[in-house]
């Protein structure tokens, strides 16, 4: 049989471990970051909520507390007095509801003290609206790089701790990224930029810190640069050989471009070869946005393109030169389109030169398509110079006299560089004196 001690012990165990217990927990409706404390004196352990805000006017903290606590209980909130270092008296109420909130928050701690008969439960927290402000400037432009200088400002995030006041600061671990439309581009505060763009070009500075709070700041860099650039088509072929120059330059000033046009390498080469005198290496200099520019001889030849930007303080310059050189041929073979063998002692012959040939076959045909005459050489002297040669004098096989009228000539050779020729073509045939 239980002893009377024995079942009052009994009982009060039984109502201590199957009575309800009242929960209560504190929130913060909106924050961005929650971490811990870290009190150097004080033994317990309390949230920090922070929220992100667009500056220091607004007070964006809010918190909630809420139990599990029925019927009416009541909730006194106090705030942290830095300058005494206790709680004072902030908000009450006494209400059924099972929450309380306050919003609008001061920077600093707060706690709330929930109570119905010999029930009391404490909860605390620290709150802080956390802005950022950033500014961008261009500080320094010219024609080799460019500078932009960031700057910023964050609000300092300083609890105390609650056994002796002493201030603690929290780590915010602030970083910068300066963006150009969607990617990045440097990492640091102030960073120099080398080659700049050539047209005006908006950069992004955003500021963040490890909660998440960030802000951006814009500027445009007002490009005064130029890149130079074109185009020639074609780059090859046979002179005269007529050029068109596309300026394909990027912010250059219409009007203030520079074309040089350099004589043919060899000339210049042959040149330096037989004097020590400084050799004027430039045939023309022309100004026009787009040249175009007729090739009268054979040789290969380079094109420098200057463009130029001016602004306030600079005059950038850029250079470009053709990435392939103007290659001129002359043509392997000039053939008359008149010869008059009539006597008199002026064009009485079929007078063909070359060019750099080593061999070559000349066929001439009539108005039917028949072959009338032939002729070759596979010793065309001359490499440099020009070799004439009397192909025909207008007599047919056996001595007779071709008949005035049209012909048609076809020319195949093989040049000194081993390339085959081939050219073809009319001429007329008179014999008239007058």
């Amino acid at each position: 049989m239980m002893k009377k001690g024995s079942f009052y012990l009994f009982i009060c165990i039984y109502f201590l471990f199957n009575l309800p217990v009242a929960q209560a927990q504190l929130t913060a409706p909106g924050a961005t970051a929650i971490i811990e404390t870290e009190y150097t004196a004080f033994a317990e352990t309390d949230n920090i909520f922070i929220f992100c805000t667009e500056n220091e006017v607004i007070e964006a903290g809010t918190l909630q507390a809420q139990t599990s606590l029925e019927g009416t209980k009541t909730f006194t909130w106090e705030q942290y007095n830095a300058d005494t270092g206790g709680f004072e008296f902030y908000f009450s109420e006494s209400t059924e509801a099972q929450t309380s909130a306050i919003s609008s928050l001061e920077n600093g701690g707060y706690r709330v003290t929930i109570t119905q008969g010999e029930t009391e439960i404490v909860h605390r927290a620290w709150v802080f609206s956390n802005w950022i402000s950033a500014s961008a400037s261009v500080t320094e432009s010219n024609c080799e790089s460019f500078t932009l200088t960031g700057t910023f400002l964050s609000s300092p995030v300083i609890y105390h701790d609650l056994a002796n006041n002493a201030e603690i600061e929290v780590f915010k671990d602030m970083r910068v990224e300066w963006k150009q439309g969607e990617s990045t581009v440097a990492s640091v505060l102030t960073p120099q930029f080398f080659d700049p763009p050539t047209s005006d070009t908006e950069y992004t500075l955003r500021v963040y810190d490890r909660f998440g709070c960030e802000t951006t700041a814009q500027v445009m860099y007002e490009s005064i640069v130029t890149k130079a650039k074109f185009t020639a088509d074609p780059q090859n072929g046979e002179a005269p050989l007529i050029v068109t120059f596309s300026n394909k330059s990027e912010n250059g000033d219409p009007g203030l471009y520079e074309w040089f046009f350099y004589r043919s390498l060899g000339d210049i080469k042959r040149e330096a070869e037989t004097t020590q005198q400084p050799i004027d290496s430039i045939m023309i200099v022309a100004y026009d946005d787009n040249p175009v520019y007729t090739y009268e001889n054979s040789g290969t030849y380079n094109v420098k393109l200057v463009s130029k930007k001016v602004s306030e303080f600079y005059t950038c310059v850029d250079t470009f030169y053709i990435e392939d050189y103007i290659v001129v041929d002359t043509s392997f073979v000039a053939v008359p389109n008149v010869f008059t063998p009539n006597g008199d002692g002026v064009n009485d012959l079929f007078v063909v030169k070359f060019w750099s040939m080593k061999s070559v076959k000349i066929s001439i045909f009539n108005r039917w398509g028949k072959r009338i005459h032939f002729w070759e050489s596979s010793d065309v002297r001359g490499f440099e110079d020009t070799y004439t040669a009397t192909v025909w004098d207008g007599r047919l096989g056996g001595g007779r006299f071709a008949s005035p009228g049209v012909y048609y000539y076809i020319v195949e050779g093989r040049g000194r560089d081993d390339k085959s020729r081939k050219a073809h073509g009319f001429f007329h045939l008179f014999r008239g004196k007058d």
